[in-house]
């Protein structure tokens, strides 16, 4: 058999490529929820109650009231030093792996977009991680409008050009082409990462308002700027890589994008618990 054209080789595979959204959001989630906000718990002397796909439950009977905050912190501080390592592992993968290339991308979006995103959910309507991490600060309304002016700073200024960076290999030149690149390799897996979010989240037994205020505001709310930017971005005909990186067909992708969603949705989202309700 002969090399791969160019064309094969810049071939994005949609399937693959929402293979690869399934197991960045997943695994972003428990990064946030079991990692972050249950490492915290661990670490202040907490005691660890549920992990769910859309909480952790963390007592914290009898502490100070600073470990509460560590531990509504202890999430989005889980999604940034994953998202440093993400950073760092983009560098230093071969030019053309594609595959891994975009779900170390996706990791690093996820992870930097959800805490930022967080940062402007919790000023804006006063719920969320980081409406606990600033409640009972006075005054009040300075520390609400502080959080989100930090969060539309990092969120819209600091956040996109890094990403855009790391992306521009996937997109080639000529404006047509790179917005239908840049769509399927942002707004598909915005779409499929949210859904798996909400679909899971239907399972908790606590109700719907979980689904609104954790599971869609994290995922639909929290990578938002992946459904827009990046195709702002790409219709800007610049010169890019030509032939750009494609992102082929994988079976070994595809199968364990379903075996993560099952265990994501069918463990996770009812719940498990870690000790016994009080």
């Amino acid at each position: 058999m002969g090399r791969p054209s160019s064309t094969e080789r810049s071939w994005l595979d949609p399937w693959t490529v929402g293979a690869i959204a399934v197991v960045a959001y997943a695994l972003s989630n428990v990064v946030h929820e079991g990692l972050g906000h249950g490492g915290a718990c661990v670490l202040v002397g907490g005691r660890p109650k549920e992990l769910n796909a859309v909480f952790f439950d963390c007592s914290v009977e009898g502490l100070p009231s600073a470990a509460a905050r560590w531990v509504a912190a202890g999430g989005s501080i889980a999604n940034l030093l994953f998202a440093a390592l993400a950073w760092a592992g983009i560098r230093g993968l071969p030019r053309d792996w594609g595959r891994e290339r975009q779900f170390t991308w996706l990791m690093l979006a996820i992870n930097l977009l959800m805490p930022f995103g967080y940062l402007l959910f919790s000023g804006l309507g006063g719920i969320g991680d980081w409406a606990v991490v600033i409640d009972g600060m006075q005054p009040a309304l300075a520390w609400r409008i502080g959080l989100t002016a930090l969060g539309a700073v990092l969120y819209f200024v600091v956040t996109p050009p890094l990403l855009m960076a790391e992306l521009e290999p996937f997109l080639g030149t000529g404006a047509e082409t790179r917005i239908a690149r840049a769509r399927t390799l942002t707004l598909l897996p915005y779409v499929v990462g949210g859904t798996l979010f909400v679909v899971a989240g239907l399972l908790n037994p606590y109700g719907l308002q979980l689904v609104l205020i954790s599971a869609a505001a994290a995922s639909f709310g929290g990578t938002s700027l992946l459904a827009w930017y990046p195709v702002v971005w790409a219709r800007r005909a610049r010169g890019g890589t030509e032939p750009p990186l494609g992102v082929g067909r994988s079976v070994a992708w595809l199968v364990l994008a379903l075996v993560v969603a099952g265990l994501f949705i069918g463990v996770l989202g009812p719940g498990v618990r870690l000790s016994r309700s009080d």
